[in-house]
């Protein structure tokens, strides 16, 4: 009988892990079209450079965002009550800056770069990567430093587009 009953216990765990391992590979990221706009601003993603995100929720369709300052934007917020189940950038690393496709990545395990002189669909941007490497690469090229998700603040993310630093008339 104690056999019968691990054997159970066994399958029953076995099912479960299946279960949350189907729902991970149904959260996988989205590849981008000319349908795709940015959730906030209805800009159309593949119309300009730097690194795009994705957020998906654990109920109804996922954010998009043509900018990762402005992923950082939404989700580092307070207010911010939607349960995330995935967050996706684009690996600057593999991907063609001024037309990134494909090579999303787990925002969670990027290398993000602040404060360089590339430039992203809202001007200044947080470049997402998934080899330090990589992220040390730019920065050695153009400035800025190297940071993980977890050391992003929201003061980083704001979404003014740069018109606040304009100099220029």
């Amino acid at each position: 009988m104690t056999s019968l009953r691990f054997a159970l216990l066994a399958a029953a765990v076995a099912a479960l892990a299946a279960c949350g391992q189907s729902g991970q590979l149904a959260t996988g990221p989205v590849e981008l079209t000319r349908d795709v706009a940015c959730s906030l601003d209805g800009m159309t993603l593949l119309d300009y450079p730097g690194p795009k995100a994705q957020v998906h929720y654990e109920q109804g369709v996922p954010d998009f965002f043509c900018d990762t300052v402005e992923l950082f934007a939404v989700i580092l917020r307070p207010e911010q009550q939607k349960r995330v189940r995935a967050i996706y950038v684009q690996d600057m690393g593999s991907a063609d800056w001024t037309q990134p496709q494909g090579h999303w990545i787990d925002a969670r395990t990027a290398f993000y770069v602040t404060g360089s002189k590339q430039r992203g669909s809202m001007g200044p941007t947080i470049a997402s990567f998934a080899h330090e490497q990589d992220a040390r690469a730019l920065v050695a090229r153009d400035g800025g430093r190297v940071l993980r998700f977890d050391e992003v603040k929201p003061e980083m993310a704001v979404i003014d587009g740069g018109v606040l630093k304009d100099q220029h008339s």
